[in-house]
């Protein structure tokens, strides 16, 4: 890694161009933007060998479809290639926090939490080198997410709650079979 600065030093003008701000790598910042690198460089290594894995095992099974393959073997194909998918949906997202993480470090705003301005704690940032806030305002970022994904509880068969089962749909559990009524 050079020891040079990310950004250019300013030149001596009459005032007329803006200042560019130079960031100054502390030791703390090196380490994490290559610990950030290194997670960077393994992740794209993970989604590689899962996507090629998933790939492989597609025309492995599109070969084996053309002999007649067992239902049972068809359907977890599919699920192992959803639970492929799955899990490349959510490196992904791992991955765009990671290349956020290291803008932040060549902008001069890393260890700063993006909802109070405070300064993240720097074990907070070596257990999670692309966190973007303190503990306590990812805690009131997670439970507002909590409050909006919270689910009506399921009742009946046709997914109405109580409420929605007791005002106006005695008509469908009418059409119901009655053994699934209970």
């Amino acid at each position: 890694m050079p020891k040079s600065n990310p950004t250019p030093a300013p030149t001596p003008s009459k005032g007329s161009e803006p200042k560019v701000t130079e960031v100054k790598f502390t030791p703390f910042l090196k380490k994490q933007k290559e610990k950030l690198l290194a997670l960077r460089d393994g992740m794209l290594d993970s989604m590689a060998g899962v996507a090629k894995d998933n790939l492989r095992s597609r025309a492995e099974g599109s070969e084996a479809s053309a002999f007649g393959m067992h239902q049972a073997d068809a359907g977890s194909d599919a699920y192992d290639r959803d639970f492929a998918l799955s899990l490349l949906s959510q490196e992904q997202d791992a991955l765009y926090e990671i290349e956020e993480a290291i803008k932040r470090i060549d902008a001069g705003t890393y260890g700063v939490c993006e909802m109070s301005g405070k300064p993240i704690p720097h074990p907070r940032l070596e257990a999670i080198p692309f966190a973007r806030c303190t503990v306590e305002c990812q805690a009131q970022i997670e439970k507002q997410r909590k409050a909006v994904r919270v689910r009506q509880p399921v009742t009946s068969l046709f997914g109405l709650t109580e409420d929605e089962a007791g005002s106006g749909s005695e008509s469908e559990e009418e059409e119901a079979p009655s053994d699934l009524k209970e």
